[in-house]
């Protein structure tokens, strides 16, 4: 989807309303995931990034990885956007960063740094059109996880015309040039923060990206580890001001 330039002070107070109304849930039917594959197509095909195919389908084997948790946003009840969390550590290195950018990352990773990886960040075409803040309220996953897993780099892949919002979002910078992306006609470049540095400009910024650990627990934790129930419907139970304090 289209991030475009860093919005005005207006969007974030229309926001405030579409916070209320944003449930986060994980997916793991057969319903929902192929409903997802649906949403990735029409929203791809719209972007000029992949070519027509029969199955109007997109996913590809990391949607299953071990290390990823994929997230339906929904609004009313309806799917809008979607994104797909992975957590790379030096013992479970699984994302497609890792396959595109395996120089820049393993060297990290053998330090013993935490990343997080987003990746599959993608919107319906017409409620991306009708909800313009949907970038803020899907990528404000990324940053719960990086919260949540005390990540040291938050990562994005990232074409040429949406590097801008997250270099103002995130503070991210780039780390490596465009490359080719498996199966998407545009390339990609790798960007990078380092979570604890940025952290607190961030959330001063932005404070829609403020959660609480029980927002963040019911998002992540697997079962094994304590997660209450699977397929959670998630809301802030900390609802942060929109406005942006800078």
């Amino acid at each position: 989807m289209k991030a475009g330039a860093e919005p005005r002070n207006p969007l974030f107070v229309r926001g405030a309303g579409l916070f209320d109304r944003v449930d986060y849930r994980l997916l793991e039917t057969p319903e929902e995931k192929d409903a997802l594959y649906l949403m990735r197509y029409r929203a791809y095909l719209h972007g000029g990034l992949i070519l027509p195919s029969e199955s109007q389908r997109v996913s590809d084997p990391y949607d299953d990885a071990p290390n990823a948790w994929t997230f339906g946003i929904y609004v009313d009840r309806e799917l809008c956007s979607s994104l797909r969390v992975h957590v790379l550590t030096p013992e479970s290195r699984t994302s497609f960063a890792t396959e595109l950018f395996g120089d820049v990352l393993h060297p990290r990773l053998d330090r013993g740094e935490v990343i997080i990886d987003p990746a599959r960040f993608v919107a319906d075409p017409d409620k991306a059109q009708r909800y313009p803040e949907l970038p803020y309220l899907t990528v404000r996953l990324a940053y719960l996880a990086c919260e949540h897993f005390n990540a040291d780099t938050g990562l994005a892949q990232v074409r040429a015309e949406h590097q801008a919002f997250y270099r103002r979002v995130f503070l991210q910078e780039t780390i490596a040039e465009p490359r080719s992306f498996p199966n998407v006609l545009k390339k990609v470049a790798l960007m990078a923060c380092d979570f604890p540095t940025v952290r607190e400009r961030v959330l001063t910024r932005f404070p829609i990206m403020r959660s609480s650990a029980f927002e963040r627990r019911m998002l992540f934790e697997r079962p094994a580890e304590g997660r209450f129930f699977p397929g959670a419907v998630v809301k802030s139970f900390e609802r942060p001001s929109i406005v942006p304090n800078g």
